[in-house]
């Protein structure tokens, strides 16, 4: 209903004023209608037409160029799915390059990946490693794995020499080699510092105090470098540690063909011979024991149990421990504790979430729990006992103090040779000295016994002489029993006649 106005002072309608007097409505004239001013309320119409005309005019235009674009250059459309705009797709099915599909079921790991193209990923962590690198170099070349199946991975940590700049230059020389079978996958270099304090040398590397904090950076650094290298690619890891003397170059077929989950070689150490010539090195590979469960029930929750120490006498089955020398390379022997040297492990073990704990995990840290904590989620760990790699020999102070005792003795007994040697030439050259008088005295001494001797020789001969002329006896001589001689002479004629008479 429409409100009415009536005419009177009291049905008037009481609006709000604007500040100069009008009301809110338009006045009214004289014939009782409103009055409408066009030349204030009227709007402008004819600027916001032409507005609205060019913008259309260009949107046109953009489109026009645009089609011909793409009319004309066909790689240069883009992709737009398979939804009513795909008709200007150039691609016949939906793709993203930035999307990458990976068969997770295909890269499980077979006991002859070689054969399969199974990709490894060898990783290395390196703390002051420069005197090893070369070494450590010699080796990878001479693996017989395919060269290009094998992706490296480095990890340089608190180092102090020149890890970093020797690594790079044998990387460039390694994969710039004339041979392209020499050449490895995809190589990886990460630098992460832990605040390792503990010294590189072997006193303080494998002193009992350091051992439960080293191995926890030491798995830090493991857990690192793997997080950050393997690939959906990869179907095993390897973990090798670059003081390896000694290694077969068929290592990693050796391994692979045995199909286990985490597989150890034997890890022993050359000595000198006042040494006794070698020595099992890794201690960490073993089977677990009643001794050793019961002492882990003793320590603290964070107490870490390392092998090789008269602290913790576990009494462990230990892999180095059994080594035949002539014993069969490829006799398993199931343990629980992993030794770090070098490991082979199926991808699928680091995906399932077995790694490297930093924290006592069973009384253990870093490999050996590694080994724990695979034994735990149910997957195969094996040590060959008599298949055997050699570490580099690097001698303690007990045996750097032995050495340097024995240098010392040899230096002394050289210097004793030396002086008896010195005095002898000293006496030989005071009365042993050649001169013309010596020379004509000797000359003549020894004329003078020779002559003795032809004067001795011709007097023997002559009363020899008489012995060979003398004749044997007459017959009438007669020897009785005790040899005396006895003549029988015949008695005179003049006696002869008497006796007649």
């Amino acid at each position: 209903m429409l409100p009415l106005h009536e005419s009177s002072p009291k049905g008037k309608m009481h609006r709000h004023a604007y500040s100069n007097g009008h009301t809110a409505y338009p006045s009214m004239g004289g014939s009782g209608t409103f009055s409408i001013q066009p030349h204030k309320f009227q709007p402008r119409s004819q600027p916001l037409r032409r507005r609205r005309q060019l913008i259309q005019r260009l949107l046109l235009g953009f489109s026009i160029f645009f089609t011909g674009i793409f009319w004309f250059f066909p790689h240069l459309r883009p992709n737009l799915g398979s939804g009513p705009l795909s008709l200007f797709s150039s691609n016949d099915e939906f793709q993203l390059e930035t999307v990458r599909y990976y068969d997770l079921n295909n890269v499980g790991g077979t006991a002859r990946g070689w054969e399969r193209e199974e990709r490894i990923l060898l990783c290395a962590p390196l703390r002051d490693a420069a005197p090893h690198l070369p070494m450590f170099f010699s080796h990878l070349k001479n693996l017989t794995y395919p060269h290009n199946l094998i992706d490296l991975a480095f990890l340089v940590g608190d180092s102090k020499d020149n890890t970093i700049s020797l690594l790079t230059e044998l990387l460039s020389d390694l994969q710039a080699a004339k041979d392209p079978k020499q050449q490895f996958g995809e190589i990886s270099i990460m630098e992460k510092d832990f605040g390792q304090k503990v010294n590189q040398d072997v006193e303080s590397r494998h002193g009992f105090a350091a051992q439960a904090g080293r191995r926890k950076s030491m798995a830090q650094a493991r857990n690192w470098l793997l997080s950050a290298a393997l690939r959906p690619t990869h179907s095993w890891v390897y973990w090798r540690d670059v003081d390896v003397e000694t290694a077969p170059f068929t290592i990693l077929e050796d391994l692979m063909r045995h199909n286990k989950d985490i597989i150890v070689p034997n890890v022993w150490r050359p000595l000198p011979d006042w040494l006794g010539g070698e020595q099992p090195y890794d201690l960490n590979s073993w089977q677990e024991s009643e001794t050793a469960l019961a002492l882990a029930d003793t320590l603290d929750e964070d107490a870490v149990i390392v092998e090789g120490y008269a602290e913790y006498a576990t009494w462990r089955p230990h892999l180095a421990y059994l080594r035949d020398p002539y014993g069969d390379p490829d006799m398993e022997m199931e343990i629980d504790g992993v030794g770090g040297v070098s490991i082979l492990a199926k991808a699928k073990v680091f995906r399932s979430g077995v790694h490297f704990p930093a924290f006592s995990f069973e009384k253990h840290a870093e490999t050996e729990g590694f080994g724990k904590m695979a034994k735990r989620m149910k997957f195969s760990v094996v040590g060959l006992p008599h298949y055997t790699i050699w570490h580099l020999y690097e001698p303690s102070v007990d045996d750097i103090r032995h050495m340097e005792e024995m240098e010392q003795e040899k230096k002394k007994k050289e210097a004793e040779e030396a002086a008896k040697k010195e005095r002898l030439d000293k006496i030989k050259d005071q009365f042993d000295f050649p001169s013309s008088q010596w020379e004509k005295d000797k000359t003549t001494i020894h004329n003078m016994a020779v002559k003795e001797e032809k004067q001795a020789g011709g007097s023997k001969k002559e009363s020899e002489t008489p012995k060979k002329e003398k004749k044997f006896a007459k017959p009438e001589k007669i020897h009785d029993v005790r040899g005396e001689e006895r003549i029988e002479k015949k008695p005179a004629p003049e006696k002869l006649e008497r006796i007649e008479q």
